[in-house]
């Protein structure tokens, strides 16, 4: 007598699918986490000014404070006007040393235009 042959389950297109997407969402879970802890170092100075500053003189205060050590300014935005530079003063200090953030600070407080610096990390946001 013969065999007859084993009967294989058909696939199911609905778990297949339910799979895929598991694996997507773990992919996607894995990948948020490392930017999650590539982040985690992130340091940051902020210049806050007073409502009067102008243009240039946010722009000298930055040139003139761009050459501490482990300090590198921001980006600035592309639309250069008053509502949106009076907020755009940053130093990376992720790399900085607190003699570094000394040497920042002590630069920053030289102009009266300066009304404050506020150092923060990942955790503050």
């Amino acid at each position: 007598m013969q065999e007859s042959p084993r009967r294989v389950p058909p696939r199911r297109p609905a778990a297949l699918a339910a799979a895929v997407a598991a694996a997507v969402l773990l992919m996607t879970a894995v990948a948020g986490c490392a930017k999650f802890d590539a982040a985690l170092g992130k340091q940051w100075a902020i210049v806050n000014f007073k409502p009067t500053t102008t243009i240039a003189t946010l722009l000298k205060v930055r040139a003139a404070c761009s050459h501490v050590p482990n300090v590198r300014p921001d980006a600035l935005p592309k639309d250069r006007k008053a509502p949106y530079m009076i907020y755009s003063v940053e130093f990376s200090t992720s790399n900085a040393s607190d003699a570094n953030l000394a040497q920042l600070q002590e630069c920053l407080q030289k102009f009266p235009a300066v009304a404050g610096i506020d150092f923060e990390d990942t955790g503050d946001s």
